[in-house]
């Protein structure tokens, strides 16, 4: 039997250990997913396309350097979403390389896959079809639009979804154009809710005994995460406008311009706008019956700005920040990424670490962490992002014993 992938360091196993999971999908939405799994023990066996694997794997500069110091097949992209599993290499178009594939499956627990819907149906691999072989497979399908509706057989991106999904319309300044958020992050909400089902499925199975099909989509999610400004406009009516860094529903909540950089304030309560007033000389503002609530504040966010404006000189913004924090006022400045990775905070709670890796030197492969902290069961770091078709070999070893259900 091929061995399921090692514990962590510190040898406990991790809460999905011994759950196996054949991981058909590539770009970042599923691969995120899968990666999140294995963080958390399970065993990941990723399929990729001989000769070309994951497309995220061109998807720079930069790139890991290999062993010769020339650029690698391992991106920085890539490296974000596929820690923790093994590649293998298989053209789905062979009918020998398919039988190795459904030797996999029939020793997996769940199955995630980002084809476009009806995609693997040629190749026997669709949910119908291999629920009818495996009746306790899990079969996760993340696509763009969902397996109905009338865009579904469309690719989907998390751009498009942003846009498409109204995110686009919120973000950015109230003059400019409508903007993307900096990272994928629908594709990453995708990839969590995608996760949360698969830990549901799993959970029910143990129970029932049969596997089933989870259908999740960008754009699906995408508008479930519109989440507040959707409902604003379910209760009024009004269609919700660009705001830059400020908040529909709470005020001040926005970020200020020090001399040196921008701080943000994020005021969620009349007490912490009266601690505010007084740390800025404004005590009095807290009574004014214009801002004595976050309603009224709302209301007169205009108001209070300017009022704010007149009144006030801006320090520093360490000043500024040690002036309100000492006073409970949440805020924080707007640190590039190289100041948030670096800030005590997250190096206090760990959010770098580094995993053995040939082409990363002896120092490693330095890698964001798994934010879950777990008091019996961690999260593991066990391999490093593979090359492609890593392992194609050990699969090799292994082909025609016995596959663990």
């Amino acid at each position: 039997m091929w061995e399921p992938a090692p514990a962590g360091e510190s040898g406990t196993p991790g809460p999905l250990s011994g759950v196996r999971i054949v991981d058909l999908s590539r770009i970042l939405a599923g691969p995120s997913c899968t990666q999140l799994l294995g963080d958390l023990g399970a065993d990941v066996i990723k399929i990729e396309a001989t000769g070309r694997g994951d497309d995220t794997r061109g998807w720079g500069p930069p790139f890991l350097p290999d062993s010769t110091g020339g650029d690698s097949d391992r991106s920085a992209y890539f490296i974000c979403a596929n820690r923790n599993k093994r590649s293998v290499t298989l053209d789905l178009g062979d009918a020998g390389d398919r039988v190795v594939l459904e030797e996999l499956i029939a020793g997996a627990d769940l199955l995630v896959e980002n084809f476009r819907p009806g995609g693997l149906e040629k190749f026997d691999l669709s949910w119908p079809q291999l629920s009818a072989r495996h009746p306790g497979l899990i079969y996760c399908s993340i696509s763009g639009f969902g397996q109905t509706g009338p865009r579904r057989t469309e690719a989907g991106y998390d751009f498009l979804a942003q846009a498409m999904g109204g995110l686009m319309s919120l973000t950015g300044a109230p003059e400019g154009e409508p903007m993307k958020v900096g990272v994928g992050i629908t594709d990453l909400m995708c990839g969590m809710y995608a996760a949360v089902a698969i830990l549901a499925a799993l959970h029910e199975r143990g129970r029932s005994g049969q596997g089933q099909h989870i259908d999740v989509s960008l754009f699906d999610v995408q508008l479930a995460s519109l989440v507040n400004e959707a409902n604003n406009f379910l209760l009024s009516g009004t269609d919700p406008v660009r705001r830059g860094n400020e908040h529909p529903n709470i005020v001040p909540y926005r970020a200020f311009r020090a001399t040196d950089k921008h701080i943000v304030l994020t005021i969620g309560n009349d007490g912490q706008f009266a601690k505010w007033c007084e740390a800025a000389g404004m005590a009095e503002l807290a009574a004014d019956p214009r801002f004595a609530t976050n309603a009224a504040r709302v209301r007169n966010r205009d108001a209070l700005h300017e009022v704010w404006a007149a009144a006030s000189a801006a320090p520093r913004a360490a000043e500024w920040g040690a002036a309100w924090a000492a006073r409970g006022v949440p805020c924080g400045p707007v640190n590039s990424v190289a100041e948030a990775l670096d800030d005590p905070q997250a190096r206090a709670r760990g959010m770098l670490v580094t995993i053995p890796d040939p082409d990363g030197g002896t120092a490693g492969l330095t890698v964001l962490a798994n934010p879950l902290q777990f008091s019996r069961t961690p999260v593991s770091y066990r391999r490093a992002p593979p090359k492609l078709g890593q392992h194609d070999a050990e699969l090799r070893a292994k082909q025609g014993e016995p596959r663990r259900f």
